[in-house]
């Protein structure tokens, strides 16, 4: 088995694991309803409908 040579810095080991870290914007899909982008597969903030039907009143502010 292999063995290390030398201890791995934190330098190294942080920025080998960085790589995967990084933060994806969320997927938005456009309402049927009123056309806003909401994200997907939750209830829409503007209007309150979810699969073609009226689920929250939303809150006008």
């Amino acid at each position: 088995m292999a063995v290390p040579r030398a201890k791995t810095s934190k330098a190294r080991t942080r920025r080998r694991q960085h790589i995967n870290m990084k933060l994806t914007a969320p997927h938005l899909v456009e309402c049927s309803n009123c056309g806003n982008l909401a994200m997907q597969h939750r209830v829409c903030p503007k209007c309150g409908f979810y699969k073609g039907r009226q689920v929250i009143t939303p809150e006008s502010n």
